[in-house]
This record gives C-alpha cells, structure tokens and sequence, in this order.
C-alpha cells in the first residue's frame, strides 16, 4: 500500500514535470513565433517606431504594396510605401523668418512666398516640405541647427511608374480625416491593402506583450495583405504608347483598350488615354477622368456585335456561314427605317460576306431568323445587363432595357451594336466567349494576395458556364479570320504565320439630350483574338469622336496589327499557320 501511494506521488511529480516543460515549450514557440513577426514580417515598422521615438506621436503612412507581375512570373512593384524625411518648423521659436529661408535654400528648393507667410503664423508646427528622399539633404539641414527647423520621419504611397496604369491602380487620398484608397484597385482592395496600426510612436515593449496576449487568447485578426495583379507591366507600357499615338493621330476624346487571356480572364493590360501621374494626381490636366470609363462608363458598341450575333445563329443552326439572304440594303420595321452603313443594296450574299462587308441588314435576318426571345437570352447569358464581377470600384451594367419592349426594331438594331450599351468589360467578357471554345469567364486584375512571408491565397475565378457549343467557338473563329486575310483594308494586313480573328465597329454617337444621334461623331472599336485556332491573348479597342475620318478600319486597324507584332514576338507565340501547313 505504501509503495502504491510513492508510485503514484512520482507519477503525479512526473505529470506535473511534463506539463510544466510542455508550458514552457508552448511560451517559447510563440514568443520565437512573435519575435519573427517583429524581426522579419513587420521589421520595417518597428524600424520605424525606433526612428520616431525621440519625437512627438504623429500619424505614419503605412499600407500594403501593389504588385504587377511579368511574363516570367517576377514581381514589379507598382505601388508602395516610399520613406524619406519632411522639413517642418516651429513658427515660434523662428526670430528671422528672411534669414532661415536663406540658408534653407542653399540646400533645398522651397518657395519663399509660402515659407515666410508660415513661418510667421502663430503657430507651433508647420510642413515646409514633404517626401524628402536624400539622406544628404536631410543631414545637412540638420547640421545647420537651426532654431525651429526640424527634419521628421515621413512616408507616403508612391508608384514607381508614374502614369502606368494609373485608371487601374487607383491612387490614396484623403476621406475626411482619414487616408485611404480613393479610385481603382488601391479601392477596391482598401480593407486588405490599409493597416490599421498607423501611429508607430507606441511603446515598444507595450505592442510585443499586447500581440503576444493576442495570440494567446486566439484573437481573430482582420487579414491585412498585398496584391498580386495580373497585369504585365511591359504589355501595360505598349498599350498605353499605342493609344496614346492614336489618340494624337486622330484628335480623340478619349482612347481605351483591353488585352486578356480569353480562357482565364487574367487582364495583361488594361489603360486609357489621357492617363494621369500617379505621384501628382492633383496637377492633372483639366478634363482628366480619375475613374475608369472600361467599366463605369457604358457606349453603344457597333458593328463588332455583329460577331456575336452571328456566333448566335451558329449555335442556334439559325444559319451557316453558307446561308445566303436577299440584301436590299434598307428596311421598316415598326415605323422606322434601318439601312447598311451605305444604304446599299447588295443582293444575295452569304453570312460569310455580312462579316467581310459588316452588312447591318445580315445582322438583322440573323436575328430574325433566331427570334426576338431566343436572341435575348443569349445576350443575358452573355451578361449584357449585369456586372461583369470585374476587382474594380464603381462598376456599372449595360442598359439593355429597350428588348423589353419586345418590338422587332429594337432587336434589329440591337443585333449590329446600336440601341443597346454596354461597358467594354461587359463587352471583353462576352467576346471572350467566341474564343474559348464557347465559356463565360470573369474577367479580374488580382492573381493573389499575399499576407507575410509564410501564407497566401490564389485566386480562383469560376469560369465553367457555357454559352456556345465548341464548334460555333471554332467556326466564328474561322469566319472572322477569313475578315481579316481577305476583307480587312482589302486583306493588305493579313498574317503568313498566324491567324488572326478580329472584326471592326463604327458606331454612331447617341446625343446627350436624347432624341437622335450625330450625324459626325462616332465610337470606333476593335477587337481580335490570335491565334484564332487556339486564342492567347484577346484584344480590345475603342476611340470616341476622331475627327475628320469615319470608320474604325481605318483608325483602329494598325494599333491593333502593333499590339498583336508586340505580343506574338514578346511571347514567342508558335504561329499557327505553319503548323496547320506542315499538317
């Protein structure tokens, strides 16, 4: 009894040892863990904090970075935090105002106006000059010791690309009180990208035992990250040199474009034209939209619906690219006359010939011979009318509300790109369909978000839907190519290595007021996918009201060529044609 009642003292002592060295283990793993997070993940922070501890408690700029991310998959930083040093003074301990000023300026530019008016305010804190990035600068106004200068630490968001994509990034200003992410995606992703701990002036000590008692007691965090973006800086970069040139050439409002992968959704590029300084937003020229018209803004796109409306009669075995109508180049339907581009009549001709000559009135017996009900659904399925789901701010849908109306008219027009209008996303995404093989996808700018070293996540998009059967992806495909090696500027832009599917629209303009269009301002847009037996890259463009030219063959038609040479030679495309020859 008595060795029963020692051996279970020592198994108690030996319970109690364990416990106590599994304890201890426990505290040591997360004080190892916080001291990683303090060391490595928020080192910069608590570098910060020690620079600012001999001063007063004053707001730091802190935010997640932006990335692009190249062909090879490196990361470009597109935007981040910048620091540096800002010259403040204090106004009241300042006796000669002129003779400050003067030896200030031999070091740094400032203006005088604006730092005598300061420096003789009665007041005990003024910022003479922000984002000051030279250390040599900061240290020699430091050595002049003056009396009321003072050099403070300063962060702030910058982008080291200036202008590039700047309606797609977005920029940081203020919101009342507070800074945070005002257009694009520094917007749209403010909850992931802002951190909330921004005063770093707290006690040292104080912040490691608080989090510490946070990991402890299994406190839920908000997830705080940076962004991965599917956009591929060099691609952004000609994009935007090639809309800025026709934008010029043709005296444009306003010029945008789009290039994405039709099969995942991922947008290389995404810009328009004019574009702004990201780091000097507010010397913009007047004018300058800071929002994103490819999805805030909806237009009636012309003649490029035409691809969809006959990829509608494909699947719908409506028609064949050997169906064949009688053309008379006009027609009245409920009232109202509609006509070709020209208003002539062209006999009978196939399906093959309404893409080659954009012929409205073929677009008009597609849609008839598919009906009004059937037709309609296609273009919801395709998401006219609804968001596309698109990762940016504001975005709206296409106003399609005119087919409710059920009258043949309004099918006819909407069936060649008028009467109806769409957002050039909205408009991406259904295109994208007649290149994939027939699937809805989710256009997006976000490939993933990191949180730290050591977790990430990937986004997925679900793009599983279908619209149209794979062979109607494949034969709108081989139609729109024959456009291009024979229709297209008389086929003088034809590719000997691949094929390229693409049509042209020209839309006229709808008045601001209602009632009517211009008869002299017209949208151009384009769009072609490449190669056309198995697609890579989709590309999208549109101009408003070029002037002294009218259709967009002619405008759109060689910045489209440039940007496909760009990317078959950047991404050493296998052209398609050679293959399909060696078979």
């Amino acid at each position: 009894m008595y060795l029963d009642y020692i051996n279970m003292k020592k198994n108690n002592s030996l319970f109690r040892i364990k416990l106590l060295y599994a304890g201890f283990f426990l505290f040591f793993f997360v004080l190892v863990c916080q001291l990683y997070m303090i060391q490595v993940v928020k080192g910069e922070d608590y570098e910060q904090k020690a620079n600012n501890q001999y001063i007063s408690p004053q707001y730091i700029f802190n935010r997640g970075d932006i990335y692009f991310e190249d062909k090879n998959g490196k990361e470009i930083s597109a935007g981040i935090t910048r620091s540096g040093f800002q010259l403040t003074i204090n106004p009241n301990l300042i006796e000669d105002p002129e003779e400050v000023y003067s030896k200030l300026s031999k070091i740094i530019e400032i203006d005088k106006e604006d730092f005598i008016y300061r420096a003789e305010k009665n007041d005990s804190y003024e910022v003479i000059k922000k984002h000051i990035i030279d250390d040599n600068i900061s240290q020699q106004i430091k050595d002049l010791k003056l009396e009321g200068v003072f050099m403070e630490l300063d962060t702030w968001r910058f982008y080291p690309g200036d202008k590039l994509a700047s309606h797609v990034l977005g920029f940081v200003g203020y919101n009342e009180d507070s800074l945070e992410g005002i257009y694009g995606v520094e917007n749209y992703y403010n909850y992931l990208l802002d951190r909330k701990s921004k005063n770093l002036s707290v006690n040292f000590f104080a912040e490691i035992f608080l989090n510490l008692s946070d990991v402890i007691s299994g406190d839920v965090v908000e997830k705080e990250g940076d962004i991965i973006l599917t956009i591929e800086p060099s691609v952004q970069d000609y994009l935007e040199s090639v809309l800025k040139d026709t934008a010029e050439k043709w005296k444009t409002d306003l010029a945008g474009g789009i290039i994405i992968n039709p099969n995942n959704g991922e947008i290389y590029a995404m810009g328009l034209f004019p574009g702004f300084d990201l780091n000097n937003f507010s010397k913009a020229e007047k004018g300058v939209f800071f929002g994103n018209p490819l999805v805030e803004n909806v237009y009636e796109m012309g003649s490029i619906i035409k691809a969809l409306t006959m990829a509608i009669g494909l699947d719908t075995k409506a028609v064949t690219a050997e169906t064949t109508y009688n053309d008379k180049g006009t027609m009245v339907l409920n009232g109202r006359s509609i006509s070709n581009y020209d208003g002539k009549a062209r006999g009978v001709v196939s399906m093959q010939e309404v893409l080659n000559q954009s012929l409205n009135m073929g677009a008009t017996f597609i849609e008839q011979e598919v009906g009004n009900e059937k037709f309609l659904q296609y273009l919801l399925d395709l998401g006219f009318g609804e968001e596309t789901g698109i990762d940016l701010p504001n975005e709206t849908y296409g106003l399609i509300s005119n087919l409710e109306s059920n009258r043949d008219i309004e099918y006819a027009t909407a069936s060649f790109g008028q009467g109806i209008a769409i957002t050039p996303i909205e408009t991406v995404k259904a295109l994208s369909a007649l290149a994939n093989g027939g699937i809805l996808i989710t256009p997006h700018l976000t490939k993933e978000i990191k949180y730290g070293f050591i977790s990430s996540d990937k986004i997925s998009y679900p793009d599983d839907e279908r619209i149209f059967k794979e062979e109607t992806s494949k034969e709108i495909s081989r139609m729109l190519s024959v456009v291009v090696d024979e229709a297209l500027l008389g086929g003088t832009v034809k590719s000997e290595d691949y094929s390229i599917a693409a049509k042209t629209g020209t839309a006229q303009m709808a008045k601001e007021s209602g009632g009517g269009y211009y008869e002299d301002k017209y949208l151009h847009s384009f769009f072609g996918y490449f190669p056309a037996t198995k697609p890579e890259f989709l590309i999208f463009l549109y101009i408003i009201d070029p002037k002294e030219v009218k259709y967009a063959s002619h405008t759109l038609t060689y910045p489209f060529m440039d940007i496909f040479n760009f990317l078959s030679n950047y991404y050493e495309v296998i052209p398609d044609k050679k293959i399909e020859s060696s078979n």
